[in-house]
């Protein structure tokens, strides 16, 4: 069988840092873990290929040669998710799609034409569509009844990826997450127990990237990587002699629940480790929103002081916010910013809330009546409406919502909280001797040229620059790759406001055409 492996199109988005990808020669943030574990889970008689469209586009000899196609995809590439499909077919190709978007909504691929589903997690499903294709079956939908045992988890294909194209390798440790956040599908996806692999399992995928010689960020994707604390640790104290004997080759960032603030011990043990990055979902400094999405888990100590306390130590924190909850107040988006400028989180994701398919918050939205199931075009990106009716005016929001993205990263506020947040950090970060890939020696000089010559933030930029080299030398490099990457926010804040203001506009006429339908037809009736 030969097999063409596709991971769809990723529109810009915060997460993508198209700009600073440009500048630095690379093609995208992360590679499709997914479908590299997918392809260690297939037949070794299989030939594969596997193009992530990220970093190129697949050729028609690539079409010509293949018998089948698999293609996973997250609910943001699903327009070229739609197009992938329906050329696959067009093309008298047999069409697989799985990932987290066909597992939530399974009638966009049938839809689309897609021969064969294969839904929830491959560990159970891979064998079950094996076994159809091995009984000659045509198509089919097919789904788990189970979580898998991720220690039985293979390696993932990294041979097949073009790594060089990357910013960051990602690998995973757990799955699913303890708590129970309204607006979240991660426990409808993995479930609310954490299974974790073991830590020979973890540090056999590390060791296979140091020997092909990965020497970058690895990004440990997990939504949550503190969901089981006591094996998170486990593995901690497994990492770190690794690390050590190996010089800390490669800088590590990931995700965690905001309550790893309440556990010293492991906090020291991520930033000795190599842990030099944590996203957070903070959400809102709003409590009263907090506890009506169900995130009580940020509710039980001070905001402000957990994410001091982290920075502290020696982790730089992103985070990620919502504008939108049910009964929230007039000026959550300056309430935000405020948030942010005092913490001095560089990176703060900020998004207008949707509704996700298969969540406790779509099925109680659906309930009342409230969600607008039409609007997904820019679902799972920062240009996306509301795909609900809020509980203050639509358009109250989008404002707030414009402005505080906008003000957010606005190039002299940036790089100011940036120098706040490095200068927080007191604690004593490892230190490795991995060289700079050209990738890095091309991208520092141009931020040096944009931000130091060019910009006007040129003087701050020169005397803050002075002063982590001289006070905070460890943290240097860190320092100018979080300046490097505000250049895709300096940019993509036009793309947000011209796109947002656009459907603002758009659906300005559909009610003043509503409201004259309307007033015709009174006066018909008259």
């Amino acid at each position: 069988m030969r097999a063409l492996l596709l991971w769809p199109i990723m529109p810009n988005s915060f997460w993508s840092y198209q700009e600073t990808l440009n500048l630095a020669g690379l093609r995208a943030t992360n590679p499709p873990l997914g479908l590299i574990t997918v392809a260690a889970m297939l037949p070794n008689d299989w030939e594969l290929r596997l193009v992530d469209r990220n970093v190129r586009l697949e050729t028609d000899a690539d079409w010509d040669w293949c018998d089948l196609v698999i293609i996973s995809a997250m609910i943001i590439q699903k327009k070229d998710l739609w197009e992938l499909i329906q050329k696959g077919v067009a093309l008298g190709k047999k069409v697989a799609v799985g990932g987290p978007f066909a597992t939530s909504v399974p009638e966009f691929a049938l839809e689309a034409g897609a021969h064969y589903l294969i839904l929830d997690e491959g560990e159970c499903t891979i064998p079950l569509f094996l076994e159809g294709l091995a009984r000659g079956e045509e198509g089919g939908i097919f789904r788990a009844t189970e979580k898998p045992d991720v220690t039985e988890t293979p390696i993932p294909r990294f041979d097949l990826l073009d790594l060089d194209a990357y910013l960051a390798v990602t690998l995973q440790f757990s799955r699913g997450c303890p708590f129970q956040c309204e607006f979240c599908d991660i426990i409808n996806l993995f479930g609310r127990k954490p299974r974790t692999k073991t830590p020979e399992q973890m540090l056999a995928e590390m060791e296979v990237l140091y020997q092909i010689g990965w020497r970058r960020l690895i990004f440990i994707v997990d939504d949550n990587f503190i969901g089981n604390k006591r094996n998170a640790k486990m593995f901690l104290k497994a990492l770190i002699p690794w690390m050590e004997e190996r010089k800390y080759p490669f800088i590590l960032l990931t995700e965690a629940s905001l309550n790893l603030a309440e556990d010293d011990e492991l906090i020291e043990l991520m930033v000795q480790a190599g842990f030099r990055m944590v996203f957070m979902g903070i959400e809102t400094p709003d409590v009263e929103s907090l506890t009506v999405a169900n995130k009580e888990q940020n509710t039980r100590q001070s905001l402000i002081e957990s994410c001091s306390k982290i920075t502290r130590a020696g982790l730089q924190i992103m985070s990620g916010f919502i504008i939108g909850f049910d009964g929230e107040k007039k000026g959550a988006g300056q309430r935000i910013q405020q948030f942010v400028e005092e913490t001095g989180i560089p990176q703060a994701h900020l998004g207008l809330l949707q509704a996700l398919h298969n969540t406790a918050m779509w099925d109680r939205l659906k309930q009342e009546g409230r969600l607008k199931e039409g609007l997904m075009d820019f679902m799972g990106s920062q240009k996306a409406l509301m795909n609900f009716v809020p509980t203050r005016p639509l358009e109250e929001i989008i404002r707030e919502y414009i402005e505080a993205f906008w003000n957010l990263y606005e190039p002299m506020p940036y790089l100011q909280r940036t120098y706040r947040h490095f200068k927080l950090m007191e604690g004593k970060i490892p230190q490795g001797k991995r060289p700079l890939t050209w990738h890095e020696l091309r991208l520092f000089p141009i931020i040096i040229w944009r931000q130091g010559i060019v910009r006007f933030t040129r003087w701050v930029f020169w005397w803050q620059l002075l002063a982590i080299a001289i006070q905070k030398p460890h943290l240097l490099y860190d320092y100018f790759v979080a300046l490097s990457l505000g250049e895709h926010f300096f940019t993509f804040r036009h793309e947000v406001k011209a796109q947002l203001e656009e459907q603002l506009q758009a659906l300005r006429e559909q009610q003043k055409v509503h409201k004259q339908e309307n007033s015709n037809y009174q006066l018909e009736t008259v």
